[in-house]
């Protein structure tokens, strides 16, 4: 019985992609795309990553599955002009 709910809980886990940038006061802000308005803000990396667990449950928890989006991270490039 174990074995059959833990093979449960494994197949229902889903990999988000996590986009983290650096804000003027030295904050990270982390934001995952593919759940529209999933993001938070911390000090540091450890507990931002962990504030984006937390901001990731609540969005899937959300009515309407946290605006699910088809879109999927490519990759990020940068310009200079």
């Amino acid at each position: 019985m174990i074995e059959l709910m833990l093979s449960l809980v494994m197949k229902s886990q889903r990999t988000f992609t996590v986009v983290i940038e650096r804000d003027e006061d030295g904050y990270y802000v982390g934001t995952v795309p593919a759940l529209r308005g999933c993001h938070t803000q911390a000090k540091t990396l450890d507990t931002l990553m962990k504030r984006m667990r937390e901001a990731v449950e609540l969005c899937l928890q959300s009515e309407d599955g946290g605006g699910r989006s088809s879109l999927e991270l490519v990759g990020v490039q940068q310009i200079s002009i």
